[in-house]
């Protein structure tokens, strides 16, 4: 079992940045890969970005990629999502995911089998 806990959610404006942070329970963090999704009001929930369970490969979405960095320590059992130059289509509950990987330095967009409560992300124009 894992459980997640999704921190640092909050109103920026346009422009702006935040960093949402994902505790993680119990001793096998380091198994799995990291992900993070985002889910707005009547829309699907949607990839955001992954980190693989070593560190070593991250993965993001087309419409983050180079505003948002994920990242990972797992002395601490910790993810973080670093997000700059928000805009308001960015506007989401944002969650943490986690999945077992055999595979060290192994992303995925898909197959993620633990989820977080989410934290919500508003950025006003």
């Amino acid at each position: 079992q894992v459980q997640l806990v999704e921190s640092g959610g909050g109103l920026v404006q346009t422009g702006g940045s935040l960093r949402l942070s994902c505790a993680a329970s119990g001793r096998t963090f380091s198994s799995f890969a990291m992900g993070w999704f985002r889910q707005a009001p009547g829309k699907e929930r949607e990839f955001v970005g992954t980190i693989s369970r070593s560190g070593d490969s991250t993965l993001y979405a087309e419409s983050v990629k180079g505003r948002f960095t994920i990242s990972r320590d797992n002395a601490k059992n910790t993810v973080t999502l670093q997000m700059k130059s928000l805009k308001p289509e960015d506007t989401a509950v944002y969650y943490c995911a986690a999945k077992r990987s055999l595979v060290g330095s192994s992303v995925y967009r898909v197959g993620y089998e633990y989820w977080g409560q989410g934290t919500q992300v508003t950025v006003s124009s």
